[in-house]
C-alpha cells in the first residue's frame, strides 16, 4: 500500500500482516513505552471503517479521547496521518495520567480541610477519597439550590472558588426568576424537566399552538427569541402582534408580563387545563412524546388541525410518490385531509 514506508518510519514496530494493507499490528510507542495495536482496514482503505484493536492498557488510557480518535479517524486522509495523531494524543493522555498521580504536599490536605470547616460540612455533598474531587452545595438569595462540581489542585482555594460560584448565582438571580415565573404560570411543553442551565422554552398558548422563546442570562428581561409553532391561520396574527407591539416592551417589568401584553394573550395554565383539552397525540405516530419532543406541526386546513411530530411528518411526507422537495423544504399532502402541507425541516436524513 501507498505510504508504508511513510508509516514504517512513524511507527517502526507497526507491521502490516497482509500482502493487501489492509491489516497491521505491532506497536506504538509514547514515552518510551511500548503499546499493543491492531489497525485492520476495509478494501477500499477507509480510515472511518477501520477498526482499532489494543491492549487493555492502552484501551484505560485513551478511555477520555475516545470521541476524539473517533473524529480523527473520519477526517485523516490516511494511515499515517492517523497514527502521527494518535501518538500525539496518547503522549497527552500519558501527561495527564502522571499528573494525576503526583503526590500532593501535605499542606494541600491541610489547608483543604481548614477550609472545609470555615464553609461547613453542611455543603458538602460529595468527596473522593483522595480529595480531588468535591461536590458543594450553595444556595442562592432566592433559596435555590445548587451544586457545583470541583476538579482541586495543590493551588486552590476552595474559599475562593466557592465565594466565586456564589458570585456568580447571584448574577444570575434575575434570569432563574424570569424562568421559574414561567414554569410556575405557563403551561411549558419542552424541556418536561428543565434544567437551572436550560435558556429555552416551548410555553402552551392553545390547542396545538405554542411558542418557543430562548432568553439572554445575562439580559432576561430584553425581547428573547420567538418561534412560533401552529397552523398559519392561528399563528400569523402571533406573529403580527409582535411585530406590530414590539416597541411596547418595557425592560423594568417581567418577562412573562411583557410576552402577554405584545401577544395581548393569557397563557394557560397547566392548574387550569386539563392535558386532555390541550394535548392531541401525533396523527402519524399516535403518541404524544417521541424522544422526548411533543406535536409541533399542524396541518394548516382550520377543519383539520390535526398535529404531527416534525421526524413523523417528514418521513411521512418523503414516502409519498407525489410529494417534492427544494432544500430543506419538502412539499406533499396532509395524511388525513389530502390538503397541501408544507414542511420546513433542518433533519437531512432520517
Amino acid at each position: 500500500m501507498a505510504g508504508s514506508a511513510a508509516l514504517l518510519r512513524q511507527c517502526p514496530l507497526l507491521l502490516p500482516q497482509k500482502r493487501d494493507g489492509t491489516a497491521y499490528e505491532g506497536f506504538v510507542t509514547a514515552q518510551g513505552r511500548d503499546f499493543h495495536i491492531r489497525i485492520l482496514l476495509p478494501i477500499d482503505f477507509q480510515l472511518k471503517n477501520a477498526r482499532i484493536e489494543c491492549s487493555w492498557q492502552l484501551k484505560k488510557i485513551l478511555h477520555g479521547y475516545r470521541h476524539i480518535l473517533k473524529q480523527r479517524l473520519h477526517s485523516c486522509p490516511d494511515l499515517v496521518s492517523f497514527m502521527v495523531e494518535l501518538k500525539t494524543i496518547l503522549e497527552i493522555a500519558l501527561k495527564n495520567t502522571e499528573e494525576l498521580h503526583i503526590p500532593r504536599p501535605p499542606e494541600y490536605y491541610s489547608c483543604l480541610v481548614r477550609d472545609l470547616e470555615i464553609l461547613g460540612w453542611n455543603k458538602v455533598a460529595y468527596v473522593d477519597t483522595s480529595l480531588t474531587t468535591i461536590k458543594l452545595k450553595a444556595e442562592d438569595s432566592c433559596g435555590r439550590q445548587h451544586l457545583i462540581t470541583l476538579k482541586l489542585n495543590a493551588k486552590n482555594s476552595l474559599i475562593d472558588i466557592h465565594n466565586q460560584f456564589l458570585a456568580a448565582l447571584e448574577s444570575l438571580k434575575e434570569f432563574w426568576d424570569a424562568m421559574d415565573e414561567i414554569d410556575e404560570k405557563t403551561w411549558v411543553l419542552e424541556p418536561e424537566n428543565p434544567t437551572r442551565s436550560a435558556t429555552v422554552r416551548r410555553i402552551a398558548i392553545g390547542n396545538n399552538v405554542s411558542v418557543t422563546i430562548e432568553v439572554d442570562p445575562r439580559h432576561p428581561n430584553m425581547l428573547p427569541e420567538c418561534y412560533f409553532l401552529g397552523a398559519d391561520h392561528v399563528v400569523n396574527p402571533l406573529r403580527t402582534k409582535l411585530n406590530n407591539n414590539m416597541h411596547l416592551w418595557d425592560p423594568k417589568i417581567s418577562l412573562l408580563q411583557n410576552l402577554k401584553d405584545v401577544l395581548e394573550i393569557d397563557f394557560p395554565s397547566r392548574a387550569v387545563l386539563e392535558e386532555s383539552d390541550f394535548t392531541k397525540d401525533c396523527g402519524i405516530c399516535y403518541a404524544y412524546r417521541l424522544d422526548g419532543t411533543t406535536p409541533d406541526q399542524v396541518c394548516d386546513d382550520p377543519r383539520c388541525g390535526q398535529p404531527f411530530h416534525q421526524a413523523c411528518l417528514y418521513e411521512w411526507l418523503q414516502g409519498l410518490p407525489s410529494s417534492r422537495q427544494s432544500f430543506n423544504v419538502i412539499f406533499g399532502e396532509c395524511p388525513y385531509c389530502n390538503k397541501p402541507l408544507t414542511l420546513k425541516s433542518s433533519m437531512k436524513k432520517l
